[in-house]
């Protein structure tokens, strides 16, 4: 009676997690911890109730977390992700990938903007074929003086994006800065959205996946480990 009740009680908590962090935490061939982060990237500012988002005070926590806990062998990243706070966004991206356990990201549907450097912080990268990743610069909303100490204040901060991406895959630099300056591409914008076979041949994504085959590099992963 007392092991039935326990169990309820660990599947409630497990909804709860779901619905309140969008993470949950598996025991099948070996127990790994998914956590997916999805929508706008939210950082200082909150945003308005009608957004999707993803808290950076909620995602940093869990993983410093995961990294303890001698029970969770490795960490299923799943990522649709439209951008959002850059600061928040590289933070995130560098908390995973200073893990010590194996780590895997999915990209499905979308990794844009600050979602590139966060796809490719894990150990090893994988996207679906129809989802797409979208290169551009640095933008911020709202009041920028128009100073050239600004204009260093960006630069500074696309350089350390851009020098995170370059250290995290196999993309070369040059090829990375031509597709986030292309100006033929984008309507309103510059830069360039890669398709998934399109991501893996320049280099900034490892593999074209489904769930089963992300699965299975990740369990391959946490046994030669």
């Amino acid at each position: 009676m007392n092991e039935r009740k326990e169990n309820q009680d660990n599947q409630t908590k497990e909804i709860e997690q779901i619905k309140e962090l969008g993470s949950v935490q598996l025991e099948a061939k070996h127990n790994i911890y998914c956590l997916t982060i999805i929508g706008e990237i939210e950082g200082h500012n909150v945003l308005s109730e009608q957004s999707k988002t993803t808290k950076y005070e909620h995602i940093i926590p869990q993983l410093v977390a995961i990294e303890q806990d001698k029970n969770i062998e490795g960490l299923l990243i799943i990522l649709n992700t439209v951008g959002g706070d850059v600061e928040a966004g590289l933070a995130i991206a560098e908390l995973i990938s200073g893990m010590s356990k194996p780590t895997v990201s999915f990209v499905l549907g979308g990794g844009h903007s600050i979602g590139v450097p966060l796809a490719v912080s894990a150990k090893r990268s994988f996207i679906a074929p129809t989802a797409t990743m979208t290169i551009h610069p640095v933008r911020m909303n709202g009041l920028v003086i128009g100073v050239p100490r600004m204009m260093n204040h960006f630069a500074r901060m696309q350089e350390r994006i851009t020098d995170f991406v370059i250290n995290n895959s196999s993309i070369k630099k040059e090829r990375f800065m031509s597709f986030m300056m292309n100006s033929e591409e984008l309507v309103t914008d510059i830069g360039t959205v890669l398709t998934g076979e399109d991501a893996v041949k320049s280099g900034l994504i490892d593999d074209v996946g489904r769930l089963s085959t992300v699965l299975e590099a990740l369990y391959d992963m946490i046994e030669n480990k």
